[in-house]
């Protein structure tokens, strides 16, 4: 039985408009074997879990820029919890400082990367936490 690729779902939750790093983050992905999934910016809460559960991701990435992450990010967790997706892994990026990583994790993002994170170290991340095979 052939593998199936683990599914990655990328957002942009919020009224943030700028997405070059979400897609370099995508292209990376995809280049290391992903199937990756891009939503687009200015995406709700409701609209990210929708296409979560559309979509079976194994997993959430949420780029914010904008400063709203403590709202947005635990918005969507709950979002996919209460849409039964209680096992997809929630990681998010951005600008986000340092005091709020804690809280975010507490909230149910596993984990948070700063500008400037090697592209192989989100990918080793995702291989080193989600299932080898589906």
């Amino acid at each position: 039985m052939d593998k199936k690729p683990l599914r990655i779902l990328i957002a942009k939750p919020g009224l943030d408009g700028h997405d070059r790093g979400a897609k370099v983050i995508v292209r990376a992905l995809r280049d290391a074997g992903f199937e990756v999934i891009y939503t687009g910016i200015r995406q709700t809460p409701e609209m990210i879990a929708a296409a979560a559960l559309q979509e079976d991701v194994d997993a959430v990435g949420l780029s914010l820029l904008s400063g709203a992450h403590m709202t947005l990010f635990p918005e969507i967790v709950k979002r996919l919890r209460k849409a039964g997706l209680r096992d997809v892994l929630v990681f998010g990026g951005g600008i986000i400082p340092d005091e709020d990583v804690a809280p975010l994790e507490k909230a149910g993002v596993d984990r948070v990367f700063g500008p400037g994170t090697p592209l192989s170290e989100i990918v080793s991340y995702l291989n080193e936490k989600l299932p080898v095979a589906r």
